[in-house]
């Protein structure tokens, strides 16, 4: 028997018992269609991770904060004039003591650094298109963490963190409320923004726009230069009261041929700043934490579908084993015409491939037509999160989960080959 009549015997062999097969391509199907669903969430939601993280920093940017507390004695801390400030406030992006100056500096001596920004809150009570009293104005939150490199743009360009006049970049959400007609349109604009000083008294400042930004999952408000950002703490600060930052974004040069930054110089100056009792954090290690989540979440979906498949694996053997007992005639009679052993094995080995590759097969597509129409719905609830497609199918993953369940199949088809190719010609033609 050649092996395109091996091909086309147990093709037609696979649906001799319809029902038994069909139940048994069914419940493959639940497998390959919920594994398909879940690997598609978990490259949707990192891609969109990933490409935010893009968005936030190029590699060489340091979040640098005071180190973590060691100190396990009894009792509270004893109160150093000279030492770190405590913040007031619980702050999401360090821990609850202040850098001071003497650490800025310790920061900006380390070597591989070529740059260090001391990270200031500023507050802004509003910001409209003009001072004039009859212009509307709305509440505005500048994202403390705009220095850490670049927004996620619609239209302009990104802050240039040198430049001697304010500049801001204005959530996508501004463009309408201001009266701009479209995001092109509001970049060279000029902007009024309103803060209160540290005397209780109302300034306002004139701002550029440089650049209009998506929402984000990772930074959230409007953008504003060191120029900017400068003149609004400096009249927020309190007179006499010592600087002190959250945290600091320290720039790492590369050592790389190309000028990169490599991971042993982001190693290397992590391990100084510890030595400074200082933490050092990429935005990819904050991130990461998320990513770490995601995948953990996604892992415990997978782990249904692979349960679901391993009891698929069991309906095959047991339809492939109740197919030999019915045909073992059938198969006496094959042997005794010529058929080796090898054949037979190959013969009922390449019926469970063909069972798990149509339940394979119609799962994964039935789960990208869902996952499809689930995905634009979701575009449609998620504005926040716009460029967030939740659902990714990647063709080379697709077809790998396909795979896997056809090799499962081929497992699971080994025990009832083998019985079948083993079976004794002349015994198999008097079985009843």
């Amino acid at each position: 028997m050649k092996t395109t009549d091996v091909v086309r015997t147990a093709t037609r062999n696979a649906f001799r018992s319809k029902l038994r097969t069909t139940l048994t391509v069914l419940s493959l199907f639940v497998g390959a269609f919920t594994l398909t669903l879940t690997t598609g969430l978990g490259a949707g939601v990192n891609d969109y991770v990933e490409r935010q993280v893009a968005t936030l920093s190029t590699g060489d940017i340091l979040l640098v904060s005071p180190a973590a507390s060691t100190d396990t004695s009894d009792g509270p801390t004893e109160y150093d004039p000279d030492g770190r400030q405590q913040s007031g406030v619980a702050n999401p992006l360090a821990t609850g003591t202040l850098l001071n100056q003497d650490d800025i500096d310790t920061i900006a001596d380390i070597d591989g650094i070529s740059r260090v920004e001391a990270v200031s809150q500023i507050q802004v009570d509003w910001i409209a298109r003009s001072s004039d009293a009859s212009a509307d104005r709305f509440e505005l939150d500048v994202n403390p963490t705009s220095s850490i490199g670049r927004s996620d743009l619609t239209a302009g360009e990104q802050l240039d963190q040198d430049a001697a006049q304010a500049e801001l970049v204005i959530p996508e959400e501004y463009v309408d409320a201001l009266g701009f007609d479209s995001s092109d349109a509001a970049v060279g604009e000029t902007v009024t923004l309103a803060y209160t000083d540290a005397e209780q008294a109302d300034q306002l400042v004139d701002a550029t726009i440089v650049g209009v930004a998506r929402a984000s999952l990772f930074a959230a408000g409007a953008g504003a230069n060191a120029a900017l950002v400068d003149e609004v703490s400096s009249a927020q600060a309190v007179a006499g009261q010592p600087r002190a930052w959250p945290i600091a974004v320290a720039t790492v040069a590369g050592s790389g041929d190309d000028g990169s930054v490599t991971d042993a110089d982001i190693a290397a100056v992590k391990a100084d700043l510890v030595d400074a009792d200082l933490a050092g954090q990429t935005v990819e290690d904050q991130l990461g934490i998320v990513q770490t989540v995601i995948n953990g979440i996604i892992g415990v979906l997978s782990a249904f579908a692979v349960i679901a498949l391993v009891a698929a694996s069991f309906g095959i053997v047991n339809t492939l084993l109740m197919s030999v007992q019915e045909r073992t005639r059938e198969i006496g009679l094959m042997k005794a015409m010529g058929m080796s052993n090898g054949r037979v094995f190959g013969l009922f080995s390449l019926e469970a491939v063909i069972i798990g590759f149509l339940g394979s097969a119609i799962g994964a597509l039935a789960a990208i037509g869902i996952g499809s129409a689930i995905a634009g719905a979701a575009q449609t609830i998620l504005t926040d999160l716009p460029g967030l497609q939740l659902l990714l199918f990647d063709p080379v993953t697709v077809i790998t989960v396909i795979g896997v369940i056809m090799l499962i199949a081929f497992v699971s088809g080994v025990l009832p080959a083998r019985r079948a190719a083993r079976q004794d010609p002349i015994e198999s033609l008097r079985y009843e």
